[in-house]
């Protein structure tokens, strides 16, 4: 069965990934590396390699691995970075995140979803994953500055906080949008503390949902 799923996971890479453009080496490393099944429901576990994102439970979904892949490797995550995730949802994220970056904090609005994420994040012994259940909107002000913040569900704008802790020279991902659709957008801080913006193409994502 375990070589059965390493052979999915490296045939979604190159099909999936590889095909549609995502051609950062340790982007596409850590997606093949991460079993995407130990972070859905067992009545999921079959449709792990597919090109489309899972129900969780709360009405959330696990991303499409091709959305996760899309918006790490536009983070341009190193090895020494401190990366902010919010929605936290069912850890995979997280999880290929952690195999990029030093740190990994990342925060959930709902807390059944925070305590899935951390028992199944330490059931595949990823230990430098933070999961904390809070407004997601208002970022992680604790650990703050991050090199790299992805935020994964959308909303009109982009939170005034996860601006503020954006570190110089860091990149916040993030879908923008309305019922008119969502667009999923790059910022990054430039030297004179100004930031930058790029759009990345279409997408689809739950709402964000906070104050901020």
């Amino acid at each position: 069965m375990a070589g059965d799923t390493a052979s999915r996971r490296a045939a979604m890479v190159e099909r999936q990934l590889r095909r549609r453009g995502i051609d950062d080496p340790r982007v596409l490393e850590a997606m093949r590396a991460v079993p995407r099944e130990a972070y859905v429901g067992a009545d999921m576990a079959g449709l792990a390699y597919e090109d489309t994102a899972l129900p969780i439970a709360e009405e959330q979904t696990i991303s499409q691995p091709y959305v996760v892949a899309l918006m790490l490797q536009a983070a341009k995550p190193a090895p020494q970075d401190r990366l902010l995730e919010i929605g936290t949802g069912s850890g995979y994220a997280a999880a290929v995140a952690a195999r990029l970056v030093a740190r990994v904090v990342t925060v959930e609005r709902y807390a059944a979803l925070a305590e899935t994420a951390r028992r199944r994040l330490a059931a595949q012994g990823v230990d430098t994953v933070a999961v904390h259940t809070a407004d997601g909107t208002r970022g992680w002000p604790d650990e703050a500055p991050y090199d790299a913040i992805i935020v994964t569900a959308g909303g009109r704008r982009v939170p005034d906080a996860l601006k503020a802790q954006l570190a110089a020279g860091g990149r916040l991902v993030i879908p923008v949008g309305d019922g008119g659709g969502q667009r999923l957008l790059l910022f990054e801080r430039q030297p004179d503390g100004s930031l930058t913006e790029r759009d990345l193409g279409g997408v689809r994502f739950v709402p964000l949902v906070g104050a901020g």
